[in-house]
């Protein structure tokens, strides 16, 4: 599939559309612990067994996106939003079929490995696009699409939740429930797939500064640098705090305030879920485009710094205060989305626009690691409190003093960031060109 090509006229503002109807779509993800209690009910799941679909769905999403730039850069953004379809949707066929048979490890596998390609390849689509249609402003344009990926819920949470009462919250209930998620995502991500297009030559808009101007390196270098395990480090750590509220938020809030006058019902819990939502996609568009003001290193010591104080107060005193909590978890949560649409425009500072994409990609294993990392130290000391005889505040307290701990690794990692050395640098996109060809096995 030949990437399209915008015709003479085409305006760059039909591409973030574009890029939102798979990033709104893939962003279910983030409504995932709407799921959590119903399965946990069903099949009799503990909450570190009913956060496994989510995990492995974000360690297949760091693992594709590494595996797949390269080939999104070369075969273009269709092409990586048509897979991204056929895998998300599928993934949900498959855990469809998985909670109607009561047979769990088909959710994980469907759910988590096929829709998890999905969300890797869909997350990566549009991200090198963006960049090269809009070089004036790299921060706000990653910004919109990648707002998507954070607002996916604020739809996927209140609909689930909707469905789930309508069909039943049983295992045949949640059957279906997945099943309408997949058909209605396809429908939708086929907009997206039919309106995307790449620019023509390399300088896409007529003034401001080129796509291509300042230093290029290569995705095979770019792993090679400090700069690159830097960020490396401060993705890692930003997602880690942020999602070990977000796979948790529903049950999380529910704990919280069991033992208080105004305990919160499973609707109200859904809604801080798609509040967080709510919070995480504003955070992706008005901090990213903050960075095209003050530059990406002072946004990620707000990212790392507020948020280890806000972690400070929900721990120290988030159940004397339900608006405490509250307004402590949509800041945390809106550096979580800030900081995955800057992190795009940080690697285009350093790295340049010439493999973006793939080296966006490679960066994003911090993804999966944390995916993983975030979920297991909430759910597993929650668990293990919870056999100790402990409930409610308690449950938490430990998990989020190490989260403190994580974004301070974060943010003295943002502090060791440092240009490129020169030695790295592609000198122009002619010579890059010709090092693409010379990579290329001669044809026989």
């Amino acid at each position: 599939m030949s990437p399209p090509v915008a015709p003479v006229g085409w305006s760059r503002w039909l591409v973030p559309p574009a890029a939102l109807s798979v990033h709104l779509s893939i962003g279910q993800a983030y409504a995932w612990s709407v799921f959590k209690p119903p399965l946990e009910s069903a099949l009799g799941l503990s909450g570190t067994q009913s956060a496994l679909p989510f995990q492995l769905g974000i360690v297949m999403l760091g693992l594709s996106a590494a595996f797949g730039g390269t080939l999104v850069e070369r075969n273009g953004p269709r092409w990586a939003m048509t897979v991204a379809l056929i895998c998300f949707s599928s993934g949900f066929l498959i855990a469809s079929l998985g909670a109607a048979t009561e047979q769990y490890w088909l959710i994980v596998f469907g759910y988590g490995f096929v829709g998890g390609i999905g969300l890797g390849i869909g997350y990566i689509s549009p991200v090198s696009t963006l960049i090269k249609w809009f070089p004036d402003r790299p921060g706000m344009a990653t910004g919109i699409a990648i707002m998507g990926f954070g607002g996916g819920a604020l739809i996927a949470s209140p609909w689930s939740a909707q469905m789930l009462e309508s069909f039943g919250a049983d295992s045949s209930g949640i059957a279906v429930a997945f099943l309408v998620h997949g058909l209605a995502y396809a429908v939708f991500m086929t907009l997206g797939v039919l309106l995307v297009r790449v620019p023509r030559g390399e300088k896409p808009v007529q003034s401001g500064p080129s796509a291509f101007e300042g230093p290029q390196v290569s995705a095979r270098d770019a792993i090679r640098t400090p700069q690159f395990w830097c960020l490396w480090v401060i993705l890692c750590m930003n997602v880690s705090a942020g999602i070990g509220i977000l796979e948790k938020a529903a049950p999380m809030i529910t704990d919280f305030f069991a033992e208080s006058s105004t305990p919160v019902s499973a609707g109200a819990a859904a809604g801080f879920v798609a509040l967080l939502s709510a919070a995480n996609m504003a955070g992706r568009i008005t901090w990213s485009s903050t960075s095209d003001l003050i530059g990406r290193k002072n946004i990620y010591r707000v990212y790392l710094g507020v948020g280890a104080l806000m972690y400070l107060l929900i721990a120290e005193f988030g159940d004397s205060s339900k608006p405490l909590f509250i307004v402590c978890a949509l800041v945390i949560l809106s550096f979580y989305g800030g900081g995955f649409a800057t992190i795009p425009a940080y690697l285009k500072d350093l790295f340049g626009t010439y493999q973006v994409g793939a080296i966006h990609g490679r960066l994003l294993t911090a993804w999966s690691t944390a995916g993983v990392l975030g979920p297991l130290i909430v759910n597993w000391i929650a668990d293990r409190q919870e056999e100790a005889g402990r409930s409610g505040p308690d449950l938490y307290g430990m998990s989020f003093f190490i989260m403190i701990g994580l974004l301070v690794v974060g943010f003295v990692a943002n502090e060791l960031v440092r240009p490129v050395h020169p030695r790295f640098h592609i000198p122009a996109p002619k010579e890059a060109a010709d090092a693409v060809q010379r990579q290329q096995p001669e044809s026989a």
